[in-house]
């Protein structure tokens, strides 16, 4: 079907014109540009041969701006692609926007953006999560089948949580990350976000593989258990108990969805992490080192933004990175530069590496008596633009249910648990190392019962290009 929109004018158009009525009220693109479709793609028999998808701005697709929603990087254009853009390209799929993201990937909301604000399409008052927030709601809106993004910390799959689509942040070094702009170079993974879940696992199959440009990359065991017969045989699921401090939509959400589960003949097991209150300062202590050394070559002499009228290179630096760095990215340095100082590094980031090595543990541990683990996302559902629902420091501290899958370097995948007050609640699986296959069945379990809800003013392509309503 999408091969046959982009190949028709007048279906191309009601694309469009569906596109820009959308983008009117959630702004989730920085650039669009369906007219861009090569020949190659429409003509080739590959598995998505014409399927347009979005790309997070933070990962390179020749030709297109890479900003990563910042004023630093405002006008750079990609002279290349990233590893998982030429792996998309072969199998026919087409790169038709560049996606609204928080600068550099430091935020929870996309309202950290320099370019733009991206309103949720549920409601438009309120954020669409972060830092892949214009992926997520892209999606969400039905503007395309899926999209690219990066997960840090959860920037994949709190922003899906928020708009109710699928996100998932595969095993650490799964993806390649070559072209994907560095944040924190351990943590960071190259996610998938769709409504539509088998579509997300084919994306996900066609992306992994080891890449020699990414010496980080791992090739997944085949010979792995990773494929349950869910008819025949169930997974065993566990849950966090107690109280956890969430907003009573997103507690109802979690309750459903483990008593659905119980209801169904799942055996659902409670459990705890020990280490699961240390999570933020020891993600946050060295997400911001590894910041702070990666953001480093952003300084005005090589690319990107130059202030004017500096007379000295170190007075050219300054200037470049106070104008065009913003107050987040500039906090992040900051902290991330004051970790690393001569005899301060035993005492926090030293120790931040610990804890990250007791978290795994904790997990591996984890794993011998479960399967799969169900969390929440985030403590809120989509909170309003602004600090007036929860602060930029609320926002971080909430971050330690999505941060918890970065350190182990696993993989997770969020997924909608329903809609309560107007808005969807986001629900996440953690499975052991490289167990994606187990995550995207485990996922399908919860579909059957909680399906992915319709944003009100989506359309599928089928209805946008045949002119029928819902």
């Amino acid at each position: 079907m999408w091969k046959d929109v982009l190949n028709n004018s007048d279906k191309k158009k009601k694309y469009i014109n569906y596109v820009n009525d959308w983008e009117q009220k959630i702004h989730s693109f920085l650039e669009f540009d369906p007219e861009r479709t090569s020949a190659e793609s429409l003509s080739g028999g590959g598995r998505f041969s014409g399927v347009p998808y979005a790309v997070k701005d933070n990962i390179a697709v020749k030709d297109y701006r890479l900003t990563c929603g910042s004023k630093i990087l405002e006008n750079f254009v990609s002279p290349y692609d990233a590893d998982v853009i030429g792996k998309l390209h072969s199998s026919g799929a087409v790169p038709v926007a560049k996606c609204n993201m928080d600068e550099f990937g430091m935020g929870s909301s996309t309202d950290n953006s320099a370019l733009a604000v991206t309103n949720n399409p549920w409601d438009t008052g309120r954020v669409s999560g972060g830092s892949s927030g214009g992926a997520a709601a892209a999606v969400a809106a039905g503007l395309v089948p899926f999209s690219l993004g990066s997960d840090t910390g959860g920037s994949v799959r709190q922003p899906a949580s928020f708009c109710g689509v699928y996100g998932l942040k595969p095993t650490y070094g799964a993806v390649s990350r070559y072209g994907l702009v560095a944040y924190a170079s351990s943590l960071d993974v190259i996610g998938v976000l769709s409504r539509d879940l088998n579509l997300l696992g084919d994306v996900f199959d066609m992306i992994k593989g080891q890449d020699e440009k990414d010496q980080t990359t791992v090739k997944l065991d085949p010979d792995l258990p990773s494929d349950l017969q869910i008819d025949d045989g169930k997974p065993v699921f566990g849950y966090l108990g107690g109280d956890l401090g969430l907003d009573k939509s997103v507690e109802a959400g979690y309750r459903n969805c483990i008593d659905m589960l119980i209801k169904q003949g799942y055996s659902v097991k409670e459990i705890s992490i020990p280490a699961l209150d240390y999570v933020i300062p020891a993600y946050y202590t060295i997400a911001t080192a590894e910041a702070s050394a990666n953001l480093a070559r952003f300084n005005g002499v090589r690319y990107g933004y130059r202030s004017k009228g500096a007379e000295t290179p170190l007075d050219l630096m300054k200037k470049t990175r106070h104008e065009g760095f913003g107050d987040e990215v500039k906090l992040r340095i900051l902290l991330g530069t004051y970790v690393l100082r001569s005899g301060f590094q035993d005492r926090y980031y030293i120790k931040a590496q610990k804890i990250r090595t007791k978290i795994i543990n904790d997990l591996a541990s984890l794993f011998k008596t479960i399967e799969l683990l169900i969390l929440p996302a985030f403590p809120t559902p989509a909170f309003r633009h602004g600090e007036a629902e929860l602060t930029q420091y609320q926002q971080k501290v909430a971050d330690k249910f999505t941060a918890t899958a970065n350190l182990a370097g696993i993989p997770a995948l969020s997924f909608p648990a329903g809609v309560y007050g107007g808005l969807p609640v986001g629900l996440q699986l953690f499975a052991p190392h490289s167990r994606e296959k187990l995550l995207l069945k485990g996922a399908a379990i919860i579909g059957r019962e909680i399906p992915v809800p319709e944003v009100p003013g989506y359309r599928s392509i089928e209805d946008i290009c045949g002119g029928q309503g819902r």
